[in-house]
């Protein structure tokens, strides 16, 4: 299991993603942040509209307008740019609420009736695709893992711990067990189609799961 930052879980969280979203190895100019982010847009924009299978570089060079080679300096593998791509859009839909807007338990609740309601929409079936094309050219979901889900998990298993720490979330098992309690119901759900998921459920379980006091 990764170590938690030492800093804040809001701070660690936003330059986790950012470092994410900029670690692909990189070669001659330094990457222009408007180039990088039509690239992004493009491509998850692609993958919304069109699905994964015609999200190709080509397809992302003609829709960003920037040439193939500068796609392929920036990231090493076309798995690398979909993710990176699904987690730039991920970043801006779905921020971790900031420490001032309210306990650990509230702000787990905000975050995870917003995920669930992401779900409902083309985001869900974004996350799902790109998840599966990791295991289908990998043969795991590692690389999916390691570019997106690992900083935002750290980052919530930190809040979750600073709750426990603090008093205001009862739960005593371990914040990576807490997590994957909510996050991973709610993914489930959504994978298997069990039952409707909202953001009203998702609120419920984190109190179910977190039993925050009062």
């Amino acid at each position: 299991m990764p170590k938690f930052c030492a800093r804040g879980p809001d701070v660690a969280m936003e330059k986790n993603e950012a470092e994410a979203a900029d670690s692909a190895p990189r070669r001659g100019r330094p990457r222009s942040i408007e180039t990088s982010n039509a690239i992004l847009e493009s491509a998850y924009a692609l993958m919304a509209a069109t699905g994964l299978a015609a999200t190709t570089i080509d397809a992302v060079a003609r829709h960003s307008g920037v040439s193939k080679m500068t796609i392929y300096k920036w990231w090493p593998s076309r798995e690398a740019l979909l993710i990176d791509a699904f987690l730039h859009h991920a970043a801006q839909m779905l921020p971790l609420p900031p420490a001032s807007s309210g306990t650990p338990a509230a702000r787990a609740r905000r975050h995870a009736a917003a995920y669930a309601e992401a779900l409902q929409d083309e985001f869900g079936k974004v996350q799902l695709a790109v998840i599966s094309e990791c295991i289908s050219r990998t043969g795991s979901a590692e690389l999916f893992y390691a570019r997106y889900l690992q900083f935002r998990r750290d980052a919530l298993v930190e809040m979750i711990a600073a709750g426990q720490k603090d008093g205001s979330i009862l739960a005593e098992g371990q914040p990576e067990d807490l997590y994957d309690a909510i996050y991973g119901s709610l993914f489930y759900r959504y994978v298997f189609g069990i039952a409707p998921i909202t953001p009203a459920y998702a609120r419920t379980l984190v109190d179910l799961v977190l039993r925050p006091k009062g």
